[in-house]
């Protein structure tokens, strides 16, 4: 099975190879599904020729008029430090790899949804396709608070690759079942 797989991928990632520069985005973020998605990427899919555009769409606050000037400042300067931290350790990631790449902040004008922000991106970046981590959501609380994954799914302009991490008990619970 899993050399099925490998042989998908290598046909898969070679339609996106030829020598012409293609552009890929990864959306980031600080959690750690978003770090492995980006490894995956690397590790599976990656050519030299690519250019690898990271992108992060910060929290929007939607009652920014209910709040002190104080506060205001404080959730701006907060959102600044975390695209910093953000930027620094995904153009580290990228130049350790060797990769063409660059970060960038998305979304920040307008009142637009994170989904909605990579999928116009994508498209005015001329995306060959984007890559996308999860945060592992149940169904009740991904219908209620919407997934930017299925969003992006839905709605791209190009193809999706999107990294899901399996859960820790569930890794367990296959390799006990590979040791039988």
């Amino acid at each position: 099975m899993f050399t099925h797989f490998g042989n998908f991928v290598n046909r898969l990632s070679g339609q996106f190879s030829g020598g012409d520069e293609k552009t890929i985005v990864i959306c980031v973020d600080e959690s750690q599904n978003s770090a492995m998605a980006f490894d995956w990427y690397v590790k599976n899919f990656h050519r030299p020729e690519n250019k690898v555009i990271a992108v992060h769409c910060p929290e929007t606050f939607t009652n920014v008029t209910m709040m002190s000037p104080g506060r205001v400042s404080e959730l701006i300067k907060e959102c600044n430090e975390k695209l910093d931290s953000l930027k620094t350790k995904f153009v580290s990631r990228m130049t350790d790899s060797g990769m063409n790449g660059e970060f960038k902040a998305i979304g920040l004008e307008g009142d637009m949804k994170p989904g909605q922000a990579i999928v116009d991106f994508a498209e005015k970046s001329k995306a060959c396709f984007i890559v996308t981590g999860t945060r592992g959501m149940g169904k009740f609380r991904r219908t209620v608070m919407g997934s930017v994954s299925d969003y992006i799914v839905h709605h791209s302009p190009c193809p999706v690759l999107v990294c899901r991490q399996k859960d820790q008990k569930e890794q367990k619970e296959k390799e006990k079942e590979k040791e039988k």
